[in-house]
């Protein structure tokens, strides 16, 4: 496998992933509905970079990176992972974590933040947590699942 930047060139690949992750509502707060050109806007064109990991060809995940706030917050990133179904429990969201850690180290950030782990995506908070991330706050109720109903969402940290 490897991790390398994302080309206009895998706008459809990872609309192909981004596709059914939206649409099921269960893991990202975007709108379930939302265009594939608004979605690659968010994904692709707003972060500082967007990555793919590919094998054999295939694309199995993308991360983007991108400012986490402005002003003096701006030391901190924030990430975002998605990993094609059938790739899952192969390393892959790992791999891409371990990777955006360093990518995030030379693009100058000094930690990391991700702002919305839902409790109910117990594989998530496990593998950050593995990786290092403290959860530093929880938010009661932050997210309204369509098959949990309302849901707590973990904010967890780790310095770079």
């Amino acid at each position: 496998m490897i991790l390398r930047l994302a080309t206009d060139a895998d706008a459809d690949a990872i609309w192909t992933l981004l596709q059914p992750v939206f649409r099921s509502g269960e893991t990202y707060a975007v709108p379930r509905d939302i265009s594939k050109a608004d979605a690659l806007k968010m994904w692709c064109d707003a972060p500082a970079a967007t990555f793919v990991a590919e094998a054999g060809g295939q694309v199995l995940g993308t991360y983007y990176i991108k400012t986490n706030a402005a002003g003096g917050g701006a030391h901190v990133c924030n990430c975002g992972y998605v990993t094609a179904e059938a790739a899952r429990g192969r390393g892959v969201a790992r791999a891409m974590c371990e990777a955006s850690q360093i990518e995030a180290a030379k693009l100058g950030y000094r930690a990391m933040q991700f702002n919305l782990v839902l409790a109910s995506n117990a594989s998530a908070v496990a593998l950050w947590h593995k990786l290092g991330f403290k959860t530093v706050g929880m938010l009661p109720h932050a997210f309204d699942h369509p098959r949990d109903g309302l849901v707590d969402a973990h904010v967890m940290f780790k310095p770079l």
